[in-house]
């Protein structure tokens, strides 16, 4: 089947935003974090890994590097600021004694279908770090031939001997932290980043033969107009990566102090930002490139945009893939493991996972047990998210009753098509114009996030 170019997206009425601009997750998982407990501990992960152990499916396999040398003002991961090189090397001490410890738990070598390498700055580490990480798993998981192997890389602090490394290592693919090409923007966030650095790495990359580069961008930073944007579009264009993230910035300085430094009043709201995402969609469409799930774009020739045509895409923390892993091992600080039933986090402060690894523990400070009716309902997410489009079997009409009636109005305003059989059966159908606001279709399947007290704390950005 040959992937779809991308629709259109019609304007969006203002009304809508008044709607539907409100905090939602954007279901990475599900149940999300905030549902995850305190007293899931190493006990509760060495179960799910040893039910694990008996399920010969290949894994996903993701490394969490927390470095980076300075602290970009709109970040929202776990990292650690430092330019101290030798810290990458008492990590990897740690990070192998939990490597160690989960592999015997496993119970020896694991076949891998997807291995990540997030950050942070994953080429924090220098040439011979890096050497020293691949020594660690490779003896220990059975990376296939086929694997998608991912490393996160900042154009702009990476050198050719580190993409020289990474590709002799296995790595196949990178993931390029762009962001947005514009100086102001850069200088905003305190990410500056050249067009032309960043065109280099992509040549040596393609050069030595990287199956897929990805460029990450960001819209509803400070300062971003559609003129500013529409700048950055064309030059990301003009180098043509494979795949594309486009991503709504998360401003939640409740939760990541450090984006106080942002300038507030610079940042756009509602319909103006909402507007990047449609002027990005449509450059995209002009360029060929299609649709995947919520926010990711690809080539027609790319693995993902055929698995999206063919309805095959798999979706986990490290976002979209064509690699189907089932299962999810996490190692690192702040790290999120998926197996075995359970989702299970690592500390997200180094002296806590340090401790615990010296203490002979696994280093889990949170997690879930997910019940049966967590899974049923992942699914559900899963499928819209990955799909657009959820068929619900015979009978659901009176099964999820209060959930097509929460969504009515949403089918009402032009986002989704619902259509139920004599039978109770029901699909929903996303629309164009529903595809901007896809969390909130999502919303209503979640049972957790209904239960949860209104004047509760806010926990997640914006869904517009």
């Amino acid at each position: 089947m040959q992937p779809d170019s991308l629709p259109v997206i019609p304007n969006v009425p203002p009304a809508h935003i008044d709607t539907y601009d409100v905090p939602g997750p954007r279901y990475t998982s599900y149940p999300t974090a905030p549902e995850w407990r305190d007293d899931f501990g190493p006990a509760d992960y060495a179960e799910a890994l040893d039910r694990a152990r008996r399920d010969p499916a290949p894994l996903s396999l993701y490394v969490h590097v927390p470095f980076c040398r300075r602290m970009c003002a709109y970040c929202g991961c776990n990292v650690i600021v430092t330019r101290n090189q030798s810290r990458g090397d008492e990590y990897l001490d740690l990070l192998e004694i939990e490597i160690d410890r989960v592999a015997e738990r496993l119970g020896g070598r694991r076949q891998v279908a997807q291995l990540h390498i997030g950050g942070g700055t994953p080429t924090f580490l220098d040439c011979a770090q890096l050497e020293r990480l691949f020594g660690m798993i490779r003896p220990r998981f059975d990376v296939l031939d086929t694997a998608e192997a991912t490393v996160e890389i900042n154009p702009a602090v990476t050198s050719r001997a580190q993409v020289e490394t990474l590709r002799r290592l296995g790595i196949n693919r990178l993931s390029f932290g762009v962001q947005d090409f514009d100086p102001r923007v850069q200088e905003s966030i305190g990410r500056v980043q050249s067009f032309e650095e960043t065109r280099a790495m992509l040549d040596l990359a393609r050069g030595l033969g990287y199956r897929s580069v990805n460029f990450d961008l960001i819209y509803g930073l400070p300062h971003q107009t559609p003129r500013t944007w529409a700048r950055t579009l064309d030059r990301v264009l003009e180098l043509a990566p494979d795949r594309l993230a486009i991503y709504g910035f998360a401003y939640v300085p409740h939760l990541k102090p450090h984006q106080r430094k942002l300038p507030a009043d610079a940042l756009p709201h509602g319909s103006d930002r909402l507007d990047l995402f449609r002027q990005a969609w449509k450059a995209l469409a002009n360029a060929g490139y299609v649709s995947v799930g919520m926010d990711h774009f690809a080539a027609p020739h790319d693995p993902l945009a055929r698995a999206a045509a063919e309805g095959t895409l798999g979706r986990n923390f490290q976002g979209y893939t064509v690699q189907r892993a089932p299962e999810t091992v996490a190692f690192g600080l702040s790290a999120i493991s998926d197996i075995g039933g359970v989702y299970a986090q690592n500390p997200r402060r180094l002296s806590h996972w340090r401790q615990m690894l010296e203490d002979g523990e696994l280093p889990i400070a949170r997690g879930l047990r997910l019940t049966e009716e967590d899974r049923t309902r992942r699914q559900l997410i899963t499928d819209l998210m990955c799909n657009l489009a959820l068929d619900l079997p015979p009978g659901s009409s009176e099964t999820y009753a209060t959930e097509i009636f929460s969504l009515t109005p949403l089918a009402r305003d032009g986002l989704l098509e619902i259509r139920s059989a004599p039978d109770g059966s029901v699909r929903l159908r996303v629309t164009p114009l529903g595809r901007l606001f896809l969390r909130n279709i999502a919303m209503p399947f979640d049972a957790r996030l209904r239960a949860r007290p209104s004047d509760d704390r806010p926990r997640f950005s914006r869904t517009v």
